[in-house]
């Protein structure tokens, strides 16, 4: 059975394959790290950064791996919920992503003297993404979900656990693995926690009008 894109995901998917192709062809080194998220206390910092790295990519395999997911998942959460919902429960993931990512820079950076943090940066959809993963785990828990090149599939609420569970791992170990596990880990509790609101208040229509 192939799959059913749905609006918000379709778009989505638009955006952020025009922003990775455009970004690469038109824009050199510097100026296309420029639109990653750089820390607020920083010399590289700028505010548009907030917005637009929701939609960098570092390279071809980060983009395959965010748009793929999205592209498997989205459309079934997004049926769900509903497109407007849909929409708004992706960018406050993002958010939920940034903000975690961010407070954590700052412990680093005033609490263990990590200088780095100045000259590092995040990009990608990933926290939206992990808060995909989320939403469709607390929704669809038994729907059998695998990684490619692998053929034992388990139940979406074991599989995201376990991703989750080593993002965290990685994340605490302070492993040198160039993922902002924080961020990815910030969109997962940012998705958890809207939808077990939107559980909570099932009656609370504010967010479709």
């Amino acid at each position: 059975m192939g799959i059913q894109l749905t609006d918000v995901v379709k778009n989505l998917l638009i955006i952020n394959v025009l922003a990775f192709l455009g970004t690469v062809t038109l824009m050199g080194d510097i100026e296309r790290a420029s639109l990653a998220l750089f820390y607020f206390e920083g010399d590289y910092f700028r505010p548009w950064q907030i917005a637009t790295h929701f939609f960098m990519h570092s390279n071809f395999n980060h983009l395959l791996f965010n748009m793929m997911t999205l592209v498997f998942l989205g459309p079934a959460l997004e049926s769900y919920l509903g497109s407007k919902k849909f929409l708004i429960y992706y960018f406050l993931t993002a958010m939920g992503a940034t903000v975690l990512h961010t407070a954590v820079q700052y412990y680093e950076l005033h609490y263990m003297g990590n200088g780095n943090i100045l000259v590092s940066s995040a990009w990608g959809a990933s926290g939206a993404v992990y808060g995909v993963m989320v939403g469709f785990a607390m929704k669809f828990p038994d729907t059998k979900l695998g990684l490619l090149f692998i053929p034992v599939q388990i139940p979406a609420k074991i599989f995201v656990l376990l991703v989750i569970a080593w993002d965290l791992f990685a994340g605490l170990g302070s492993f040198n693995t160039g993922i902002a596990h924080f961020a990815h880990l910030g969109g997962a509790l940012a998705g958890f926690l809207l939808i077990r609101y939107w559980e909570k208040y099932s009656n609370d229509n504010r967010w479709d009008r």
